[in-house]
């Protein structure tokens, strides 16, 4: 069958086919969720943390009457969602008008396009915001123009943000913290394990970030449970990790990890990213007349995808880092997981291998010796010393 010709009817796999993908957010998990899985991929969601609202506390009703009754010179917005939430709690207490009042007596700086959008949508206009949705502008500009004996009112996005504080307070100004929320650990942690558990197994291709606290919490989850650096070399090495912006990778750029962002801050740019990514890094071999392109939990055989069990998955990728290598039944076996000494569970692993694949031909048996894919003879020693 030719490379580009598909059977009558066949639905062509989406860019993610074949691929599993990891979501911790906790909001707009099933958006992000719905994104990949329309590009064909399988989604593992577990949310890194919950985000526990304060309207009800004590805390920012405190805040939001001092910076009534006391208005600041500047307020700084982290976040749309916090934001948002800030007015609705203080039209819940009949504050919501004076604390707008008091906000539209101040200079209101937004820390991106989002949160500029929900100040606008409460009737209020923002005096800047960076294009690059980052605290470490805001700070920036703040400082060069200068906060000794100035009030700045910070709405806190989950974290108490020390370094921000910090170099306010350090700079001369009486800082007014604003919990609008706070981030906390998942009520049931078993998700967040198997997760973890998945990441570090390497049975996920990517992993996705959307916010800094659920990456802090999961590197977090980590080290309790001893398996810190097992996770950083599962990320540095085999399994992409993706966030939707630089905010978000601080807490793995902090361990050295290196991550891909899109250009743009936003789910969207998110998974296409991942659409261009994840296809880059499978292998694809010709191999019996067939194009064979070996992805996470899957096959593309002539662009027709073949799901394959995990068994045989092992077995594939232990065939593909030599094609055209014959490979001893004893190499095959040390790949099986869990299959312990019996040669046996490589022949029974193959011939499911086979039949899930559709082409027995692609793998050749050796008579004494193993297996061997068997690649086309033109590329044959392209691939000798590999």
């Amino acid at each position: 069958m030719d490379d580009e010709e598909q059977p009558p009817g066949a639905v062509e796999p989406g860019p993610l086919a074949g691929f599993t993908v990891g979501v911790t957010a906790a909001r707009r998990a099933d958006e992000l969720g719905a994104l990949l899985q329309r590009r064909g991929a399988a989604v593992l969601h577990a949310p890194a943390l919950r985000i526990v609202p304060l309207a009800d506390d004590g805390e920012l009703l405190a805040a939001t009457k001092e910076i009534i009754d006391q208005v600041p010179d500047v307020v700084v917005a982290t976040t749309a969602i916090g934001f948002r939430g800030w007015v609705e709690a203080a039209d819940g207490w009949g504050l919501g008008e004076q604390l707008l009042g008091g906000l539209r007596g101040a200079e209101l700086l937004a820390r991106g396009p989002k949160v500029k959008g929900a100040i606008r949508a409460a009737g209020l206009t923002e005096e800047w915001s960076p294009s690059s949705e980052s605290l470490a502008e805001v700070l920036d500009r703040l400082l060069e123009e200068g906060v000794a004996g100035r009030r700045v009112a910070v709405q806190l996005h989950g974290e108490p943000l020390p370094g921000f504080v910090e170099s306010l307070r350090a700079g001369g100004a009486e800082v007014v913290p604003v919990p609008v929320y706070r981030w906390m650990p998942p009520e049931d942690i078993t998700p967040l394990d198997r997760l973890l558990d998945a990441t570090v197994s390497r049975s996920l291709d990517a992993l996705t970030f959307t916010s800094a606290p659920a990456a802090a919490s999961l590197l977090s989850r980590a080290t309790t449970r001893g398996l810190l650096e097992e996770l950083l070399s599962a990320l540095a090495h085999d399994v992409l990790p993706a966030c939707v912006g630089p905010v978000t990778a601080i807490p793995l750029q902090a361990q050295g990890v290196d991550t891909i962002q899109p250009e743009r801050f936003r789910l969207g740019p998110l998974v296409q990213l991942l659409c261009q990514e994840l296809p880059n890094r499978s292998r694809a071999l010709p191999i019996a007349g067939h194009r064979v392109e070996i992805r996470g939990h899957a096959v593309l055989v002539d662009g027709a995808l073949k799901p394959v069990p995990p068994a045989g998955m092992s077995l594939l990728r232990a065939l593909s880092r030599r094609p055209g290598w014959v490979v001893a039944r004893a190499d095959l076996l040390r790949a099986l997981p869990g299959a312990g000494r019996d040669e046996h569970a490589v022949e029974t692993a193959m011939a499911r291998l086979r039949t899930a694949l559709g082409a027995p031909k692609l793998i050749q048996t050796v008579v004494k010796r193993g297996y061997r894919l068997a690649l086309d003879p033109a590329t044959d020693a392209k691939y000798a010393d590999a």
